[in-house]
């Protein structure tokens, strides 16, 4: 059966590999999940799914493969809530004779009545303690009260007290048009990685171990440097005016990329890059730095990335003195000609929604600038951004 949910999750496009299954059957030998199906359906989750995009896909193989595994005995004890409990959850509707009337079937009792009602029943059912229906106290149908109940047809949960749901349940694939959080960012940004091995031995050779204690007779340990993501960045980031409405979604990238970028450099501008940025906001006035100085610090192997919004008035990008802020010598424009000399490999991340770019004027010279290597600061627009800088 694992061989059948394996080739069927390949078979929905969902990327597993024949490691990742090793490893589920690995899991499994060492009764992770406990001989439970919800436990299994975790643990394979967790061992099989890289991406978030692919929960959905997942479920529905899942629910597929493994249908009708569920233990009636298993979910009862799950059911079993005390007496307090569902007292507090009574409706103030319902009065204290009807309420004393309910009683939980229990889990073979409900089934066994639910296939009855099902059989007897021939239309539709308002109120009341027995037929599949809408409100009342019948333990089965939706909007209405029971300490044990199949929920049939309702929108959501209510009391949170519902044994089982017969509905079909209808799931949305997380859309990669969405703006993203720190771990959705860091997946799309492992696209950017080049792997060496760089600084002191401190990772076992295993191979060379095992060939250098053969030949010598004796152990013989063998030890290099760990591998790390050998991609430098500079990461260049307005702050400030519009920006503050996307400071969540920045700090999630930029949180994202220190973990994942060994070779990582950060400054700040505001609105367009001039003659000078700064690493420090409070210190912004008093501590800058040249932006000559990093064009001829930083090598041209560094994969630049400016973040920003790119809405602000054309004159701070074509005119000299147009700085909101200073008068610059040069324009905008200008500068942000020479970084992409200076840096080839560079693209542009907008917080703004693609679909609203079009009303701001500043937003088009500045992708034009960018020769088009703008891209949205979502699950996709990072994907095509990081495959932009590995060309």
């Amino acid at each position: 059966m694992l061989i059948n949910f394996f080739t069927s999750l390949r078979d929905a496009q969902v990327p597993v590999s024949l490691r990742e299954y090793l490893t589920l059957c690995e899991a499994l030998s060492r009764d992770l999940a406990e001989k439970s199906v919800e436990e299994f359906y975790f643990l394979a989750r967790a061992c099989l799914v890289k991406d978030e995009r692919n929960l959905d896909k997942f479920d529905r193989v899942f629910g597929r493969v493994f249908k009708g595994m569920d233990s009636g005995a298993e979910l009862a004890e799950r059911a079993e809530v005390p007496a307090e409990w569902l007292r507090r959850l009574a409706e103030k509707y319902l009065t204290e004779e009807e309420k004393k009337q309910i009683e939980a079937l229990g889990w073979d009792k409900l089934m066994e009545t639910l296939r009855k009602r099902l059989d007897e029943q021939k239309g539709r059912h308002q109120g009341g303690a027995k037929w599949i229906g809408t409100a009342g106290t019948s333990p089965f149908g939706a909007y209405g009260y029971n300490p044990e109940g199949v929920r049939i047809g309702q929108d959501g949960n209510r009391n949170f007290r519902a044994v089982k749901v017969w509905d079909k349940r209808e799931f949305k694939d997380l859309d990669g048009a969405e703006e993203l959080g720190p771990r959705n960012i860091k997946l799309a940004l492992r696209r950017l990685r080049k792997l060496a091995r760089t600084g002191a031995a401190e990772e076992l050779d295993l191979e060379n171990t095992i060939g250098a204690t053969a030949r010598q007779g004796y152990l013989d340990l063998r030890m290099r440097a760990e591998r790390r993501n050998a991609v430098k960045v500079l990461l260049l980031l307005d702050i400030g005016g519009s920006m503050d409405w996307h400071i969540q979604q920045v700090e999630g990238l930029f949180a994202a990329a220190r973990s994942e970028f060994k070779h990582l450099e950060h400054f700040y501008f505001h609105n367009c890059l001039y003659e000078s940025v700064w690493k420090d906001n409070r210190r912004r006035h008093s501590e800058r730095v040249a932006t000559w100085d990093l064009l001829h610090t930083f090598p041209h192997d560094y994969k630049l990335i400016f973040v920003g919004d790119a809405a602000m008035s054309p004159y701070e990008i074509i005119m000299e003195g147009g700085s909101v802020e200073h008068h610059n010598a040069e324009a905008g424009k200008v500068w942000l000609e020479r970084t992409l000399q200076c840096w080839p490999h560079a693209v542009w991340l907008n917080p703004t929604p693609e679909t609203h770019w079009a009303y701001t004027h500043s937003i088009g010279m500045v992708q034009r600038l960018m020769e088009n290597r703008m891209y949205p600061l979502t699950l996709e627009g990072i994907d095509a951004a990081m495959k932009e800088l590995t060309r």
